[in-house]
């Protein structure tokens, strides 16, 4: 019962196999903005070194992001290819929260962050018992993210120097800042998937689609 996990959101990829959510081989590389060559060879080696082949596959989990245009459309029409080539189960799951995932144990708000260009972060909030969904992601000026903190709070994700810098001044102790991950996403979105899997969430593979939070920056002009 082998389950193939797919990140592509960012820069930093990452692919997993699972049985029954438990890892068995990760890989993890920075991936600039060359997915679509990238991604099915490290699949391909992920697959060889546990002797196993895609036919062997039972189900693919997926992030939808939001991140990286290309990088999302291509894990995701990665993952639906698998799927209905096999005609296995595909669980989409968010960016955002795999990145906080890992923090479920925290007693308060989690909120995942990453840089989305044009000075904006974008940014959801978790919390556990049982783990939920508190705020959706979307786009705000990291000034607004460090005045909204009115409890302590813990900040994963992509955290630079200046967003720490401005959520200290800001928020002072509500805020705290999680170690930088040591893996992949595709480790929480195995654990995750196979959860949404077992509880019946599995989606039909064309209507699992990438999450964007702004148009992307290419496509026909207007006048």
């Amino acid at each position: 019962m082998t389950e193939l996990s797919i990140d592509t959101a960012s820069s930093l990829a990452s692919v997993a196999l699972s049985r029954g959510g438990e890892v068995i081989a990760e890989s993890t590389w920075q991936c600039q903005r060359n997915h679509s060559v990238e991604l099915l060879p490290a699949i391909e080696r992920l697959l060889a070194d546990v002797s196993e082949s895609a036919s062997d596959l039972t189900a693919v989990f997926v992030s939808v992001g939001p991140g990286m245009y290309t990088g999302l459309r291509v894990g995701v029409a990665t993952a639906q290819g698998l799927a209905r080539a096999s005609g296995l189960p595909l669980v989409g799951i968010g960016r955002l929260e795999l990145d906080a995932y890992p923090h479920a144990s925290f007693a308060g708000d989690v909120i995942a962050v990453h840089r989305a260009g044009r000075g904006d972060l974008a940014w959801a909030t978790y919390r556990d018992g049982p783990w939920r969904e508190l705020a959706p992601p979307h786009l705000t000026k990291p000034d607004e993210l460090a005045d909204s903190l009115g409890q302590r709070t813990l900040l994963t994700g992509e955290i630079d120097e200046e967003l720490t810098a401005l959520l200290a001044e800001r928020a002072g102790n509500r805020a705290e800042i999680a170690a930088p991950a040591t893996l992949g996403r595709s480790v929480a979105l195995a654990e995750l998937g196979h959860s949404r899997l077992e509880a019946g969430a599995a989606h039909e593979p064309a209507l699992v689609a990438p999450v964007y939070l702004r148009p992307p920056a290419i496509g026909p002009q207007t006048q």
